[in-house]
């Protein structure tokens, strides 16, 4: 089937950007948590010895901004492999 094979390149491109974005993120977390608060941020919220605040504010940042980060590094992932493939990945096609 000729889609596996963009199907596959797909996969791989979008695991590699979402991963790179999700990199990029935390490290961009980190300073900002650091600069913002001037300690570093918690390195496990489920920790009782972390204040409930904090590690109610650290999920909710760092959730959001990585998750944010994922999704538009996804979508020019699909933007650069439309502009290559002339189409969308077989996973962003609608029927």
């Amino acid at each position: 089937m000729a889609d596996s094979g963009g199907s596959k390149l797909w996969t791989v491109f979008s695991l590699v950007s979402a991963l790179g974005a999700a990199t990029l993120a935390k490290k961009a977390l980190d300073t900002g948590w650091r600069a913002a608060t001037g300690k570093h941020p918690p390195e496990n919220p489920a920790d009782p010895d972390v204040a409930m605040g904090e590690a109610i504010a650290w999920a909710v940042v760092s959730g959001t901004f990585v998750a944010l980060a994922r999704m538009l590094a996804q979508r020019r992932a699909a933007s650069y492999f439309q502009r290559s493939a002339g189409h969308l990945p077989p996973q962003l096609q609608k029927d």
